[in-house]
């Protein structure tokens, strides 16, 4: 039987809230598959009370004991315990307890058949301070499953994105974009449309990493020495990909209509293009892992934790994308 991990990402954050929201939500009921969410029964049960919803916690030590989602309660694993459930205010105290859920999650998923993750978000500020070479969801699931690549991709009913370069400062995106990496991360997203999502000859197109995609050469050497030469060996590999556009035109209403994914070159040239058009409707799905694992398309918003401001709508669309996947 399908089952689904929920590892709610930072403690102060609204990854708590939103599945005892859900839980208490006439949504709950559609899920078929058990939900088991990672934590503190602490947590859960401090934050339910803030929200002011009535939760009964069933609390289980193995899969076994995971019951079908019931109305008001939500299976919970203990870990670790957690040091501070306050809303809204980070600690770091909590660190530890944040990557060794997330740590356990992977691997339930990765040992378990017919077992997927999905994640909350992440405060990274918190985590480097006892990881300092932490990046993110993305790269640790490459670290933890032993991976050779990864590929961060964001997808909503109107468009999937996937990124060449994830969570690295601007100035290290061109070092990091070379032909090696363009093809890897290609064949990885063509695979993955093909095996996850059932598109025959998945259309891709690939953003220039500079203006004008370089202009052939004279903004930038980037597409010359790297991409364009990467697309012919894709091209030759039979993989339908287009040599590198410009950004500022690669989201048309044409383009959009006939290309299944777009490869961008850094984080801010195509999340602000998906969040614009499906924000709260959109998830990230970790691709080339030997896991499935999706998560919410935003971040930990210590603002409204503990509130009943926080939307559930990423989060459902995750568990609904994550149990379609399990094979």
């Amino acid at each position: 039987m399908k089952k689904i991990f929920y590892s709610p990402g930072e403690p102060a954050g609204i990854g708590p809230d939103l599945i005892i929201k859900l839980a208490t939500s006439k949504t709950w009921k559609n899920f078929k598959v058990p939900i088991i969410a990672i934590g503190d029964p602490k947590l859960f049960h401090d934050r339910s009370v803030l929200l002011n919803k009535k939760l009964k916690i069933n609390k289980i030590n193995s899969l076994d004991n995971s019951l079908i989602n019931e109305p008001n309660c939500i299976n919970v694993i203990k870990v670790i315990t957690c040091k501070k459930t306050e809303a809204g205010k980070l600690s770091k105290n909590n660190a530890e307890y944040v990557l060794e859920n997330l740590k356990y999650g992977i691997k339930q998923a990765h040992d378990l058949k017919k077992v997927a993750l999905v994640t909350g978000p992440l405060n990274k500020e918190t985590l480097i301070s006892i990881d300092p070479k932490f990046i993110g969801h993305t790269e640790y699931i490459q670290k933890i499953t032993n991976s050779n690549d990864v590929l961060m991709m964001l997808a909503s009913n109107k468009l999937k994105v996937a990124l060449a370069t994830t969570h690295i400062p601007l100035k290290d995106v061109a070092k990091n974009i070379t032909k090696n990496s363009i093809i890897n991360k290609v064949k990885i997203l063509d695979y993955e449309l093909r095996s996850k999502f059932n598109i025959k000859n998945p259309c891709i197109k690939i953003l220039g990493l500079n203006p004008h995609a370089g202009e052939n050469g004279k903004i930038g050497t980037e597409e010359i020495n790297h991409i364009k030469p990467a697309v012919k060996i894709l091209k030759k590999n039979k993989i339908n990909v287009s040599m590198p556009i410009s950004a500022d035109t690669a989201f048309s209403q044409k383009n959009l209509k006939e290309t299944d994914a777009y490869l961008g070159m850094y984080h801010d040239q195509v999340l602000p293009v998906l969040k614009t058009l499906s924000f709260g409707n959109s998830i990230n799905i970790t691709l080339g892992v030997p896991i499935i694992r999706t998560s919410v398309d935003h971040g930990v918003a210590l603002d409204i934790a503990g509130t009943k401001k926080s939307d559930t709508s990423s989060l459902e669309l995750a568990i609904k994308t994550a149990t379609k996947l399990i094979q």
